[in-house]
């Protein structure tokens, strides 16, 4: 079962380079505003997970510069766990202030970006 994951895995991986979309091009000092804005954004995911894939996709679209952790290494799957409540990917942490929200669920997230950043 581990190997027809990992084949699995790296065909995703493979067609996500052979057909990855477009990037968003905006003037210079939007995308330093949008750059900023995406500071307080962490996605926590897998290289090889479809969902994750669908996730960086829409956020290379949109021209988002988004810190992407690999959620199976060991701090940032405990952090996922202990802070965010469970280990699943992908996860959005959203930090706004003093307030950490943990965004779940590929599509959410998606819809999150569309309307923060389109």
């Amino acid at each position: 079962m581990f190997i027809i994951r990992w084949i699995l895995g790296r065909i995703i991986l493979l067609l996500n380079v052979v057909f990855a979309p477009k990037k968003r091009h905006r003037p210079v000092a939007e995308q330093q505003k949008i750059d900023a804005q995406t500071q307080s954004l962490i996605l926590y995911q897998y290289p090889a997970c479809p969902f994750c894939v669908k996730v960086r996709r829409a956020m290379r679209r949109q021209g988002l510069n988004i810190q992407t952790l690999d959620a199976k290494t060991s701090p940032h799957k405990d952090e996922l766990t202990t802070q965010g409540g469970k280990q699943q990917v992908p996860c959005l942490r959203i930090e706004q202030g003093d307030k950490v929200q943990w965004l779940y669920e590929s599509k959410d997230i998606i819809s999150y970006l569309d309307q923060r950043f389109a």
